[in-house]
C-alpha cells in the first residue's frame, strides 16, 4: 500500500473493516467515509460474486466518492472476503434478506445519516427488492445496469449481431430460441458461447468507441489492500458460485418489471446506450408503464453493460445529484 492511500485511509474519520450477521451469517463490510456525518451509500456488486469494483479491499482507493459519502463496500457470501462456498441452497431470496439485514445494520449504526442503495446489474435486483422490503429505511436508490427480465435471451440481443458474420448470427439465433428451458449443462455451454460472441462482435458488454473503466489500476490497489489476503484476492476471480445453479436460473428468468410501480423512495437507473443484456429498451419500457414518478432512468451514450470510464462517472454524478 502506497503512503498516500495510507496517508488518506487515517484521515477518514471512518475506516474500517467490521463484522455484521447478515441472513444468519457472519460477514465482513468496509466501511470509509471522510466525515462521520455524510451520507451513507452501501454497494451492492455485480455478478453474482463480481466484487468490482467496490469491494472490502478498496478502503482509500476511491477518495473523490468517501470525500462525499460514508461508503459501505459488501462482497457478497460466496466472493471476496466472504469466500464461503455457495451452493444449490442459496436462491435470490436469501441475498435479499442479506441486503436487508445490511440497510438495518447501517441505519442503527448511522440513524442521523441518509441511507442510499448503489447496485450494479446483479445488484440492481438486490437493490429493487430492497427498496421494497425496507424502503422507510431508504433515501433513495441508484443503479447501473438494472436486471429486470429477459436477461441475455431477448430480441435486443440479436439485432446486436447485425454486422456480424452469417454463421455467428446463426450460432446466436440456435442459442436464443433453446432459451434457458433445457438441460443446464446445455444452458451452461451456451451462455458461455454466447458470453464470447457478445464480446467478439457486439459493444454489448464494453463499447469499443469509449476509454474503458480503471479495472487494472483497481485490481492493482486490491493486491496491496490492507484487508485482502491472497486468498480473498483469489475468490474474487474464482470463487464459489461456481457451484451454484439456483442462483443463475432464478437470474435469467426473473421478472422485477412488476415492482417497479410499488417502489416508494426514489429510484434512478443509469442504462448504457448498447447494453443488449440487461436490455435498455425494456428498461425504458418499463419506466413508461410504470406510471411511477419515483423512477427514472437515464441512458449513457457509448456504454454497454459493464461501465466505462464516462458512465462510471455518470455514477458519481449521480451520487452527488441524490444526495443533495
Amino acid at each position: 500500500m502506497n503512503k498516500a492511500r495510507k496517508k488518506y485511509i487515517e484521515s477518514c474519520d471512518v475506516s474500517e473493516v467490521t463484522e455484521v450477521s447478515l441472513g444468519g451469517y457472519k460477514q465482513k463490510i468496509a466501511i470509509e467515509g471522510k466525515s462521520g456525518s455524510l451520507p451513507v451509500v452501501i454497494c451492492l456488486h455485480g455478478g453474482p460474486g463480481s466484487p468490482v469494483p467496490f469491494s472490502v479491499g478498496c478502503r482509500g482507493l476511491f477518495p473523490e466518492w468517501t470525500d462525499k459519502a460514508i461508503m459501505v463496500y459488501w462482497d457478497q457470501l460466496g466472493c471476496g472476503c466472504n469466500n464461503y462456498r455457495i451452493d444449490d441452497s442459496f436462491k435470490v431470496e436469501n441475498f435479499v434478506d442479506m441486503t436487508c439485514d445490511l440497510v438495518s445494520a447501517m441505519k442503527e449504526r448511522f440513524p442521523e445519516n441518509k441511507l442510499f442503495l448503489f447496485g450494479v446489474s446483479w445488484g440492481s435486483i438486490l437493490a429493487l427488492n430492497a427498496a421494497l422490503c425496507v424502503g422507510e429505511k431508504l433515501d433513495g436508490v441508484f443503479v447501473y445496469g438494472q436486471v429486470l427480465k429477459n436477461l441475455f435471451f431477448n430480441g435486443e440481443v440479436l439485432s446486436a449481431f447485425d454486422g456480424a458474420p452469417e454463421k455467428v448470427k446463426q450460432a446466436v439465433l440456435k442459442i436464443l430460441e433453446k432459451g434457458t428451458d433445457c438441460d443446464y449443462t446445455v444452458l451452461d455451454k451456451n451462455l458461455r458461447k454466447l458470453h464470447k460472441l457478445l464480446r467478439k462482435y457486439t459493444n454489448a458488454f464494453n463499447n469499443r468507441n469509449a476509454p474503458p473503466a480503471p479495472v487494472g489500476e483497481i485490481i492493482k490497489g486490491l493486491l496491496t489492500s490492507p484487508d485482502y489476503t491472497f486468498k480473498d484476492f483469489k475468490a474474487v476471480v474464482r470463487n464459489g458460485y461456481r457451484y451454484n445453479k439456483t442462483l443463475l436460473l432464478d437470474h435469467l428468468n426473473t421478472d422485477l418489471t412488476p415492482l417497479l410501480s410499488e417502489v416508494k423512495v426514489r429510484y434512478v437507473m443509469l442504462q448504457g446506450d448498447t447494453d443488449v443484456i440487461t436490455s435498455t429498451k425494456n428498461v425504458l419500457e418499463a419506466v413508461e408503464k410504470c406510471n411511477n414518478e419515483k423512477v427514472s432512468v437515464k441512458v449513457i451514450k457509448d456504454a454497454g453493460h459493464l461501465p466505462s470510464a464516462a458512465a462510471m462517472n455518470e455514477c458519481f454524478n449521480t451520487l452527488l445529484q441524490i444526495i443533495q
